[in-house]
């Protein structure tokens, strides 16, 4: 019975790529960190674990509602044919209640951080939610994608703050432009899949050789806004060795990124993209402290 249960956990583990996580978490942790030094608060461990479960909820109601909403797509397409619900390991209507109580957890959540949370929480939600849709319509979903995951460091900042200000919304920026860029990278799989299914991408409207350059600037205005955040925010030597770390690794992505070669795309999208964010927030998160 143990054994059952660990494999459909399993399965819902696999469902919304829990592993993946790691692009927002740790921005959110930025966030909330830098909440604690502008507020001159006292580190609340309740309120990083409420923080840390909003972003869970968050992105398990948006992976779970994004394998719904494209599962017709995913049946079709070889390289995603082997996700749960076209194998119908999970059915669609389990995937739609796993959105809902999730959605619900994240706002009730929200609630316990504080009222602007909780009433912020149904526009979070639209955009996390909506971006699922938006390659029907537009090939700037890559930027949607970005502005979902840019909610966290904002809404960390604001679990603390209650209140906005500049410095976060710098880091939502780098979001942004940093997700939208590798997820243009990602979306190289399936250019020839999205123009036979109609889909809006940059790859298909513009090709392969632009959709690189379109990901190399959108990198590069990241890096641009790491900087202005650094310069802003008062940083001090080991922001800055983790803004270098992080600006490399955007640049190696683009050295083993080939239009003609797209074998280590799973390098450049998971694992490159997951080490950067997380020794990125190590570092930034060290140096706020450190000068505390």
């Amino acid at each position: 019975m143990a054994e059952k249960k660990l494999f459909w956990i399993g399965n819902y583990f696999n469902f919304i790529k829990i592993n993946h996580t790691i692009f927002s978490l740790p921005f959110a942790l930025i966030g909330f960190s830098l909440a604690i030094r502008d507020n001159g608060e006292a580190f609340n461990l309740r309120l990083l674990l409420l923080v840390i479960l909003c972003v869970l909820f968050a992105r398990n109601a948006a992976m779970g509602f994004n394998r719904y909403a494209d599962r017709e797509f995913d049946s079709k397409n070889p390289r995603t044919a082997l996700r749960e619900i076209p194998r119908q390991i999970i059915r669609p209507k389990s995937a739609l209640l796993f959105v809902l109580i999730n959605t619900l957890f994240f706002m009730a959540t929200a609630f316990l951080i504080n009222f602007l949370c909780f009433l912020l929480s149904p526009v979070a939600l639209f955009v996390i939610l909506g971006y699922s849709l938006t390659k029907r319509f537009t090939f700037l979903s890559h930027l949607f994608l970005g502005l979902s995951l840019s909610l966290a460091p904002i809404g960390a900042y604001l679990a603390v703050t209650g209140h906005f200000t500049v410095l976060p919304l710098l880091y939502s920026i780098i979001v942004i432009f940093w997700v939208a860029a590798f997820d243009i990278l990602y979306a190289l799989q399936d250019e020839d899949f999205d123009k036979r299914e109609q889909l809006k991408s940059i790859p298909v409207s513009f090709g392969k050789k632009n959709a690189l350059v379109v990901s190399a600037i959108f990198h590069l205005v990241s890096i641009v806004f790491v900087i202005i955040a650094g310069l802003l925010g008062g940083f001090h030597y080991l922001y800055w060795i983790g803004a270098c770390i992080f600006s490399l690794i955007m640049i190696y992505e683009h050295l083993i990124v080939k239009p003609n070669d797209l074998s280590r795309i799973n390098l450049a999208f998971a694992t490159m993209n997951g080490i950067a964010s997380v020794i990125f927030a190590i570092f930034v998160i060290t140096d706020i402290f450190v000068s505390l």
